[in-house]
Parts: C-alpha cells; structure tokens; sequence
C-alpha cells in the first residue's frame, strides 16, 4: 500500500512540474522578453551621470540625471514596469525614442513619474504634452506598475490596473525605451527611483 502511494505522489509531482513547464513555455511563446530582472543590465546603455547601481533585485538612482536606454529600438508593443518613487522623484518611461542620445518629451513619448510636477496635468500617468490625466493618480511611496501599449497611433498607459492615458498621436513610430531619473523642482536631494521589473512583449500588425 505504501509504495502505491509512493508511486501516485510521484505521478501527481511529475504532472504538476509539466504543467509549470507547459505555463513557463506558453509565456515565452507570448513574446516577452524580459529586459531587467533584478540583476542583469545588459540590454541597456546609460545616457547621462545618474549614479545607476544593481542592488537587492532592484536598479535605483538617487542623484544626477540621465537614463537607461534599450540597445533595440521597438515599433509596436506592450511594455510593463515596476518602479518605485517618492513623491518629489522626477523619473518617466520614454517611448519610440528617436535620438539614442537626447531623450525627451521632443524626441520621445515621455510617460511620467512625477507626483509634485508643477504642471500637474502631465504628471503621473500622463503622456507629457500629448495626454493630460485628470485627476493625477499618486505613485510615491509605494512600489507602481505600468503596463503601456503603443500600437501604430494608440497608446495607452495603466498604472496599477487604472487606465491614466488613452490617445492617438502619430509624430513617432518607432525608436528605443528609456528610464529616466533626474533632478526634481529643487534640483538637489536625494530623488530616489527603482525600477525591479522591465519586460517588453513585440506586437505584430
């Protein structure tokens, strides 16, 4: 009797890591690639003097201002992003980049991360200069997801399961990601940003 239960539990262990190895394939199959899992920094190059560092799963910033920037360039895609900020962090996730080395709200879509922006319509949520939120949600103090889909003209932007930006806009189609950290209204303190996730699935059509 014993060894026919020996026998099922060995059955029953065998299905269940072939269903976590059927789910770890489906999710390949979908298309994300995971661009920072808590360690490796490798499809990225820096821009700027941001004093980026790797520690505890996590890559964060506290001084200067500059960005991480894909080495690829991306057209059509969903992206999504978990980062934590205080409330004076000035930090974004810019999109379809266009100039690898000058990014901003003119050369890329700029999804912003900045609770006290002065001009709070395109604060937190927002797309700068392209998509007002109205009211500003608050990110500080607490860890944040972004999940934001560009696709041709559309983008939209959630922050933690609540749609903040739905627009069209076609002045850029394709071009490189970016994570910003850069100095707040003061310019000085210790504006901290983290980000412990960056995955990007490619769209097609």
């Amino acid at each position: 009797m014993k060894r026919t239960l020996g026998c099922a539990a060995a059955i029953t262990l065998s299905l269940a890591l072939q269903g976590c190895s059927h789910f770890a394939n489906s999710k390949a199959e979908a298309g994300w690639t995971v661009l920072f899992d808590g360690k490796d920094t490798g499809a990225f190059y820096q821009v700027g003097d941001a004093n980026w560092q790797v520690a505890d799963g996590m890559i964060s910033a506290d001084s200067g201002d500059g960005f991480l920037v894909t080495k690829e360039t991306y057209r059509d895609f969903e992206v999504r992003v978990e980062f934590y900020a205080e409330a004076d962090t000035n930090s974004g996730v810019f999109l379809r980049c266009t100039d690898p080395k000058t990014l901003a709200s003119k050369y890329c879509y700029e999804v912003n991360i900045w609770d006290l922006r002065p001009v709070q319509k395109y604060g937190t949520g927002g797309i700068v200069d392209v998509a007002a939120v109205d009211p500003m949600p608050k990110a500080g103090g607490k860890w944040n997801t972004y999940d934001i889909t560009a696709k041709g003209d559309h983008l939209v932007v959630v922050l933690n399961g609540v749609k903040t930006a739905d627009v069209h806009d076609s002045k850029r189609s394709e071009g490189r990601l970016g994570l910003q950290r850069a100095p707040g209204v003061d310019k000085a303190g210790k504006h901290v940003i983290r980000f412990r996730k960056v995955e990007i699935r490619r769209l097609e059509g």
